[in-house]
């Protein structure tokens, strides 16, 4: 079975692909983690966490630069775990990532909204906590309503939103050099090392905020139908998203923990607005806010791009819903999927941030990302006659790495969150067998064969 063909616009490149990773991965995440990532860690040495999340996110990128430039097709996971797996258990495991991401996909943007509107807060300081949950859902639809369009005018913005992403940390970078006390970056407590269980999952807990803040390096591979070149422009994309957002980070959190008592940093709503406030006053600090929001709206904004794809590749493939796989007659873009993840989105809005966060990356640990990283070693195994225009360096070291860290992430993440997790999954098998039957296959029919059609045996 080939992928079909839409008409899909081929227009994106490696200046869009880079913006969307990194608009995706920084976005709200920073500006509203680091008092999460000191709280988790008690102290300074919340940095051994953004260390670990940063080498966890290099090793998983290198998954992604093989798999994106091996498999071909819209909707990035879905695929690549389709044509993995598909020869042993036919759909199912691609089938439950998307039942899994229409949790945590929504979940994940919807975090970014929720955080958006925590730092225009600053702005709207009457406003109670339902009528800032309801401004959320606000933007939620507004969302939905601006990425009507081409995706080349969805690329614009997104490179848009970039530039202003870069403004907004660079000032927070000065704005906290200038300021910075090593006094305060070094302030351990007593006994910050202890190799107990409880410092084990103190540091799961702060690589899964950092992993939630790097998220996103990926984000452009959802979209191979719409990206120009994909083979050269995916790898580098990725890296350089990854490489550039850890080198920010670094300096970002370094310098705000050198500004304040890691106390106070820990009992922030809007860390850089109130950095801002401390020094310069109201005036400039309202500025930040809205750089802030604007920053946030960035990552919402591509997010949503991307995972709208998402449906819509598992409905072409007679897994989700045939009326996802519409494609607008006029402005080429999968528009009922971009409905159903956007008005997801708008509801997600609604919860508390702290378990939207949890149940984005919880949610897709075990499927997506773990998923992808055995199935790469699946797929050397059953196929090394496919080409790989990017083959992983030092495998299987960096799968391992990337697997042991995902693995510490799921245990830390909370039992809710887990209990979410594949309580949701369960359910999913259940739809998986639904859907299994009424299209006879696996295991109601054959296993099928892997798909030459989307491997990357002509690409260059």
């Amino acid at each position: 079975m080939s992928e079909p063909r839409t008409n899909l616009e081929r227009s994106l490149g490696l200046l869009h692909a880079t913006a969307s990773n990194m608009a995706t991965m920084v976005g709200i995440g920073p500006f509203i983690t680091i008092p999460l990532i000191i709280s988790a860690m008690g102290g300074p040495q919340a940095m051994i966490g953004w260390i670990v999340g940063a080498l966890i996110a290099i090793s998983d990128g290198q998954v992604w630069a093989e798999l994106s430039t091996s498999i071909k097709g819209e909707g990035g996971s879905y695929v690549y775990l389709r044509e993995a797996y598909k020869q042993f258990v036919g759909k199912m495991i691609a089938f439950l990532f998307i039942w899994t991401f229409l949790l945590s996909g929504p979940f994940e943007i919807a975090s970014g909204i929720v955080g958006m509107v925590e730092y225009l807060s600053f702005l709207l300081p009457h406003f109670s906590a339902a009528e800032l949950r309801l401004l959320a859902f606000f933007f939620g639809i507004v969302t939905i309503v601006l990425h009507y369009n081409k995706v080349k005018f969805a690329g614009t913005v997104t490179v848009i939103l970039w530039a202003f992403m870069l403004v907004t940390v660079g000032l927070t970078i000065v704005t906290s050099a200038t300021h910075f006390h090593p006094e305060y970056a070094f302030s351990f407590p007593k006994s910050w090392v202890t190799f107990s269980w409880g410092f084990v999952m103190g540091l799961g807990g702060a690589t899964l905020i950092a992993i939630y803040d790097l998220m996103g390096y990926y984000n452009i591979c959802y979209m191979e139908e719409e990206v120009k070149n994909s083979g050269y422009v995916f790898p580098r994309a990725i890296f350089i998203s990854v490489i550039a957002v850890t080198i920010l980070y670094a300096f970002m959190n370094f310098s705000i923990l050198g500004t304040m008592p890691w106390r106070e940093i820990a009992s922030s709503k809007h860390i850089a607005t109130d950095l801002v406030m401390k020094f310069y006053g109201f005036v400039p600090a309202s500025v930040m806010s809205i750089l802030v929001a604007i920053t946030a709206y960035g990552s919402i904004y591509a997010l949503m791009m991307s995972y709208s794809r998402l449906p819509f590749a598992a409905s072409r493939d007679g897994f989700f819903f045939n009326w996802l796989s519409a494609v607008h007659p006029k402005k080429h873009f999968p528009h009922y999927s971009l409905l159903l993840v956007g008005g997801i989105t708008a509801v997600a809005c609604l919860f508390n941030l702290d378990f939207i966060i949890a149940a984005a990356v919880s949610s897709r640990i075990l499927i997506q990302f773990i998923g992808q990283i055995i199935g790469l070693t699946v797929l050397r195994r059953t196929r090394p006659e496919m080409a790989r225009p990017f083959k992983m360096w030092l495998y299987p070291v960096p799968s391992i790495l990337a697997f042991i860290g995902f693995s510490l992430i799921f245990i830390s993440s909370g039992i809710s969150a887990i209990a979410l997790g594949l309580v949701w999954l369960a359910v999913g098998g259940i739809f998986f067998l639904f859907w299994a039957k009424k299209r006879s296959e696996w295991p109601f029919g054959p296993l099928e064969k892997p798909d030459k059609e989307v491997l990357a045996e002509s690409r260059s």
